[in-house]
């Protein structure tokens, strides 16, 4: 595996950053426009919270991580401000839309909504040395572990007939504990740790396949249905480097290892051979897909497979992971990189081609890339220095 750290350090804060405060900052309201096209105009001026989350979290991880840039706090400042003044209703649940100038659009049926809001709070106050967003960080946090059985509520369109729990509570609760180890107590950061690396690891990881589903019946067996079979691959690849974060914490070896396994096994299972590339879902099967769009190629998917091999092949040095690594690699940046406007292109067809040229929207913001591009040099400077790679 070759040095790559200056290659994502130099991405992350001379294109993409710059990209983000260029384009999203609504000096106005305040908060972020995140409908971009591909040279960063706005075509949209609805603010999705869970996106408005993500980018207060990603500026406030700057300053923490990499410079306390007096600028970065600002952004970040402007985001959490409007989520919390404009963003929350009168039990402190986060709305999924606004408008631009804050009126509520969509009611707070969607949990991740408040996991964002969250971890954007704990981050900011922990940067601005404000205790009572580090308060707000907490009492959010405590609220969606109130509304885990049930994150929908009163919005939930779904009856008991065939109840599924969701891999992807177990699996975000994984990260966002971690996220907020400074402002939580001791014992309810292991408690949640073990809970959501039980679920991920014992209950959506099947033993037999290796491969990670996104819903299992309450008991933890499957369900033959549509939603039964769905693989989302991207989303148990991301889920690896969050166990991967939690094993090194613990010195757990073999959590390490059973995340690198998996890794490898969902890449085997979800590479597109004919045209390269991961598939977006997939059904256990092989019958046909739900979802229409099962064969695009995802940004998220391949950034955060990125992270992933990158943090697996730091503990493991194992060279398969590499092999997967620089094809998954020589991929995603010949594919999504936007050498001229800057950014990544979100979705490509199946071929691999453009299909919507937009760098941000409803499902697309500042996090994923940014996030990726933070990790990966982060990962990879640790190995140069410990001579991992030379």
């Amino acid at each position: 595996m070759k040095p790559q750290s200056r290659l994502y350090k130099d991405a992350l804060l001379n294109n993409i950053i710059p990209f983000w405060e260029r384009h999203s900052l609504d000096r106005t309201n305040g908060g972020y426009f995140t409908c971009l096209d591909r040279e960063g105009k706005v075509y949209d001026t609805d603010k999705f919270m869970w996106l408005q989350g993500r980018q207060a979290w990603m500026f406030s991880t700057l300053y923490n991580q990499v410079e306390p840039k007096k600028n970065w706090l600002e952004i970040a400042k402007s985001g959490v401000d409007f989520i919390r003044h404009k963003g929350m209703d009168a039990q402190g649940n986060v709305y999924f839309s606004l408008t631009a100038n804050g009126q509520p659009l969509v009611q707070p049926y969607n949990i991740f909504s408040d996991c964002f809001a969250a971890m954007a709070f704990a981050q900011y106050g922990i940067a601005a040395e404000d205790q009572e967003y580090k308060e707000l960080a907490k009492k959010t946090y405590l609220n969606i572990l109130q509304r885990k059985d049930n994150p929908k509520g009163k919005y939930e369109k779904g009856t008991l007939a065939r109840p599924l729990k969701s891999f992807a509570l177990p699996m975000i609760l994984s990260n966002l504990v971690l996220e907020l180890e400074d402002i939580l107590e001791p014992n309810e950061v292991e408690r949640t740790i073990d809970f959501a690396v039980q679920e991920v690891m014992e209950v959506f990881l099947d033993g037999k396949s290796g491969i990670i589903y996104e819903f299992t019946k309450p008991d933890g067996s499957l369900e033959d249905s549509f939603n039964g079979r769905l693989l989302n691959p991207g989303h148990g690849i991301e889920a690896m480097w969050f166990m991967i974060d939690i094993a090194v914490r613990r010195n757990d070896r073999e959590l390490i290892n059973k995340a690198t396994e998996t890794i490898v096994k969902i890449l085997e299972y979800s590479w597109d051979e004919e045209y390269g590339g991961i598939f977006y879902f997939m059904d256990s099967r092989g019958h046909p897909p739900q979802q229409l769009e099962w064969d695009q190629k995802l940004w998220w998917v391949h950034l955060e497979t990125l992270v992933a091999l990158a943090k697996a092949y730091e503990q493991t040095q194992n060279p398969e992971i590499s092999a997967w690594y620089t094809k998954v690699h020589d991929y995603s940046w010949q594919h999504f990189s936007d050498p001229q406007h800057g950014e990544w292109f979100g979705y490509l067809n199946r071929r691999g081609e453009v299909l919507l040229n937009l760098k941000g929207g409803k499902w697309k913001g500042c996090f994923h890339v940014p996030r990726a591009m933070l990790q990966c040099w982060k990962a990879f400077e640790r190995m140069e220095n410990k001579g991992i790679i030379k």
